[in-house]
């Protein structure tokens, strides 16, 4: 039995033979242990991360990326890693604190450094093979089209503005070349 740090029969050679942890584990069971100088460390003790706080972190690193925060995807990651820690302790994995913290930031780096910077540069636009200019693509024409007439085509299933900037006609039913884009309208040429 650990004896009670407060206790005024507790001799000084009887407090020795105890460790610390000890009477922080004696403070913290029942009302013996309330008001001792180690009761602040059973709040502590008895805090844990539990799975729903990990999914409650997950989102909001997910949404501040996404509705607020161009943090360039560093938030998104840190919140998948945060998600799957607290799907981990959903699904009855128990781990201390200490190794979900590991779990988190072990998933993080290996998201950020395996996924972030072809995922960044193919929304931003530069990535090999990826192509956001529509400069160079063809278009269904459905309408004779004179020099400088602008009419609506499809493409890629939106309707465009688009303007014969050559000096040609281009018939209907061929296709053209999307030589420029001048805000929302194809600049388009007879291929």
């Amino acid at each position: 039995m650990v004896p009670n740090p407060n206790s005024p029969t507790n001799s000084i050679e009887n407090s020795k033979k105890h460790s610390k942890s000890e009477y922080i584990a004696a403070a913290c069971q029942g009302d013996s242990g309330r008001g001792s100088r180690y009761s602040k460390f059973c709040i502590l003790r008895e805090e844990k991360m539990t799975w729903w706080t990990w999914m409650i972190l997950g989102a909001v690193l997910l949404g501040a990326e996404l509705l607020a925060i161009d943090a360039q995807f560093y938030l998104v990651f840190l919140g998948i890693s945060a998600a799957l820690v607290g799907l981990a302790g959903l699904l009855g994995l128990v781990m201390p604190e200490w190794v979900q913290w590991v779990v988190f930031a072990i998933l993080a780096l290996v998201f950020m450094v395996t996924f972030r910077r072809s995922l960044y540069m193919k929304i931003r636009g530069s990535a090999k093979g990826f192509s956001s200019s529509m400069a160079g693509g063809s278009v269904d024409v459905t309408s004779n089209i004179a020099p400088g007439e602008r009419v609506r085509l499809k493409y890629r299933g939106t309707e465009w503005t688009a303007q014969n900037v050559s000096d040609k006609e281009i018939a209907s039913g061929t296709r053209a070349k999307i030589v420029n884009v001048d805000g929302l309208t194809l600049q388009i040429s007879a291929d």
